[in-house]
């Protein structure tokens, strides 16, 4: 069994954001031909109270309720089986889906016999690359869809470490096109 994770394509992290990614609002489509072809869907939210300290790190973002959380208006909301909240505390950043506080993402994939994961979203080099490697080091097979993939890119070079660096883990890589043969 396959599982989609869509890793917080919201609007804050899409051009015109606050924290906007270059190709967020391209990655949305071929989002939305993904989730057809999984049989489990989940989709992670940055949901930020407004006074926290991950906003020492970065410009304040996805705070809950707000038109910069509400996921991009393109997606295909209706496809997606359950949403979790992270960075949800004062002092969570709450990177990786699986870092979640509404609900266990773990559990949820396991409850549905997931057994290979398939990663897609917002930003490669920090929230997609932390559900990736959390869902590979919980034994889950993972993939990254690299076509279905946007990076900050706060630092030159950053995307490209963040990909090795997965890489070396045995993390997966492939295009969308595989997927929907």
């Amino acid at each position: 069994m396959k599982g989609l994770i869509i890793v917080d394509v919201q609007n804050d992290f899409c051009p015109g954001g606050a924290l906007a990614t270059g190709g967020g609002n391209d990655i949305v489509p071929v989002i939305n031909k993904l989730m057809g072809h999984f049989d489990f869907v989940v989709a992670s939210k940055d949901w930020h109270p407004s006074n926290t300290l991950h906003f020492e790190k970065w410009p304040i973002h996805c705070v809950r309720g707000s038109f910069g959380a509400l996921f991009q208006q393109q997606l295909n909301v209706l496809k997606i089986d359950e949403v979790l909240l992270k960075g949800t505390g004062n002092t969570d950043d709450g990177y990786s889906a699986f870092e979640a506080t509404n609900m266990d993402l773990n559990y949820l994939l396991k409850k549905n016999g997931i057994t290979e994961v398939y990663v897609c979203g917002i930003a490669t080099e920090y929230c997609v690359q932390a559900t990736a490697t959390d869902a590979n080091k919980l034994g889950y097979k993972t993939f990254v869809v690299a076509d279905a993939i946007a990076a900050v890119e706060a630092k030159t070079g950053d995307t490209e470490h963040a990909m090795a660096t997965m890489q070396q883990l045995g993390i997966q890589w492939i295009s969308s096109n595989e997927i929907l043969l």
